[in-house]
């Protein structure tokens, strides 16, 4: 009879302890899979022509994070479109990506979204609408490795910079030349040789997601910092 009771207490042990971890993995499995996906209060905050950065973990963006002192190597336009949201961003190539996909491709998942300031008088839905129109000249063209000041090849705060100048008339940052980032880095000198060899263009006009963030004109609506 001990011996009875023994065994299904054992027995009761093992099926509690599986029904235990079925609950752990459940909860991390949802925990993981809430966090590859934008809040639901963050999505209900998103207005058309807002501004989203990340940091990006490949070498080249690790050099633009380097050379412009910031954390941000990354970032995209949001646009709604039928009710969902999307960032609008110059990689290979320029395209429409889902806001839920971008954020899973940042370090850790985290991002900072900006605004420009009285947004609801400045970016009015026509004034969105020619952003757009401006906007579609670019989609599929490829990423500019070499960060020129044309619309041959475009980069994503290029992009970003680009969209608001000629599609709403608004200059969120003055252009910088290269020669004025942190470019004495060894990571960021690997990257400038294989781009350029000895020729780096010093005098190229450029823009930084890092001076778009910190334009003056724009204001945090989410920061998951």
């Amino acid at each position: 009879m001990k011996a009875t009771k023994i065994i299904f207490a054992i027995v009761t042990l093992g099926i509690s302890f599986y029904f235990a971890l079925k609950i752990v993995n459940s909860v991390f499995e949802k925990k993981n899979q809430s966090s590859n996906k934008i809040a639901q209060s963050d999505s209900n905050n998103i207005q058309d022509g807002d501004i989203i950065f990340q940091t990006s973990e490949s070498s080249q963006c690790e050099a633009v994070r380097i050379a412009t002192n910031s954390k941000f190597s990354h970032c995209g336009i949001i646009y709604i479109i039928d009710g969902k949201q999307f960032v609008y961003e110059a990689v290979q190539p320029v395209k429409l990506t889902k806001i839920d996909d971008w954020i899973t491709h940042g370090k850790d998942n985290k991002y900072v979204i900006k605004r420009i300031k009285n947004a609801s008088t400045i970016l009015t839905p026509s004034i969105v609408k020619n952003m757009k129109n401006y906007g579609q000249q670019f989609n599929n063209k490829n990423y500019d490795l070499y960060f020129e000041w044309s619309d041959d090849k475009i980069y994503c705060s290029e992009l970003i910079w680009k969209i608001y100048k000629n599609g709403a008339g608004i200059e969120l940052c003055k252009l910088e030349k290269l020669k004025h980032f942190n470019l004495k880095n060894k990571t960021v000198q690997t990257i400038l040789k294989e781009r350029y060899g000895n020729n780096i263009p010093l005098e190229e006009a450029v823009v930084a997601p890092s001076q778009i963030v910190d334009s003056e004109i724009l204001e945090t609506v989410i920061d998951t910092y």
